[in-house]
């Protein structure tokens, strides 16, 4: 029996950090500035940097090393990337038996433009991880597990959340669910019935405004429209701003570490994974917080989304936690 399954994508990310990428203001750029390269040149770069990726496989490296008994569940393209991921799985003790291959597609890769005090640009090749499908999963063999951690699922992979959910409800397995965007965009009363199912749900603010369609900044009003969604715990991450979560009742706020990061990837899946393997330490929603928040903080000081990640002997800082009533606003609703 495991503690916990995660679904969702496993990559292979490759890091180019260069003084030559052109930083270039644009309003042609989605965030108002570019990196940019000359066209038809070679393009020094001072550092490679190769590391594994994906929600599936960042948010097992976290349970496994909080001392559970963790399984990922996902697909890889039948090549030489797909291979160094599944011997990775299989060295950190995680088991790698409902991990599939195909040749229809290559494994996922990101390769990541890191160009020197600016934030990092990312080139996303979604292939074999967004073919796993309904016929693909072991369902026999994963409904001895306490829990599924969802990872955000793209493409067509979106359509597997609800039979993954339905699943687990029939055989009494808690559900995390860190929603993409294609899982958030998902026809409204199937997103409905998904929501109604899970336990955690975890957003950034980002995703919370496009769940709810209320603005991120009318934080009461997003908390009221989340509680009304789903019976289960609602988390909004902030990025450096901290976190609110809500338990129906209680409102729970914590500010960030504040560590010196040189990476922000796999900073959502940290704290994800943190939230959940805390609530199954001590059922505790403060300190799921605080495990949470240094998951996430001592991720971000390392390259790459597993290297900086918290070990369960490890000692770490602990955030403050203020706990508020919700009625004091009128807005939460009991759960």
């Amino acid at each position: 029996m495991f503690d916990v399954i995660t679904f969702g994508s496993a990559t292979r990310d490759i890091y180019l950090k260069s003084k030559k990428f052109l930083s270039l203001p644009g309003e042609k750029f989605v965030t108002g500035e570019g990196i940019c390269l000359a066209l038809g040149t070679k393009t020094e770069v001072e550092d490679i940097l190769f590391f594994s990726g994906g929600g599936g496989t960042n948010t097992a490296v976290t349970f496994k090393n909080q001392g559970f008994k963790v399984a990922y569940c996902g697909m890889v393209g039948n090549d030489f990337f797909g291979n160094l991921i599944i011997e990775e799985l299989k060295k950190l003790k995680i088991d790698a038996d409902f991990v599939l291959r195909t040749k229809i597609k290559p494994t996922n890769l990101s390769v990541f433009l890191a160009y020197p005090g600016k934030d990092r640009t990312i080139l996303v090749y979604r292939g074999a991880s967004d073919l796993l499908s309904k016929k693909d999963i072991p369902w026999a063999e994963i409904k001895n597990t306490h829990w599924f951690y969802l990872a955000p699922f793209s493409g067509k992979l979106a359509d597997l959340t609800q039979e993954l959910v339905d699943f687990a409800k029939k055989n009494k397995i808690k559900v995390a669910f860190n929603p993409g965007y294609n899982q958030l965009t998902l026809p409204k009363k199937i997103l409905e019935r998904i929501l109604n199912k899970i336990d955690i749900l975890i957003l950034n603010r980002e995703e919370a405004s496009l769940l709810t369609k209320i603005p991120y900044q009318k934080e009461k009003e997003v908390f009221k429209k989340i509680d009304e969604m789903t019976k289960g715990i609602a988390i909004m991450t902030k990025g450096g701003e901290g976190v609110v979560v809500s338990d129906g009742n209680y409102l729970y706020r914590a500010a960030s570490l504040k560590l010196k990061g040189v990476d922000g990837t796999g900073a959502g899946d940290a704290f994800g994974s943190g939230f959940v393997s805390g609530m199954i330490q001590k059922n505790n929603i403060v300190f799921s917080i605080q495990l949470a928040m240094a998951n996430s903080g001592y991720a971000i000081t390392k390259w790459g989304a597993k290297e900086g990640l918290l070990t369960k002997s490890q000692k770490w800082p602990k955030v403050k936690v203020v706990k508020e009533k919700c009625s004091y606003y009128g807005l939460c609703l009991p759960k």
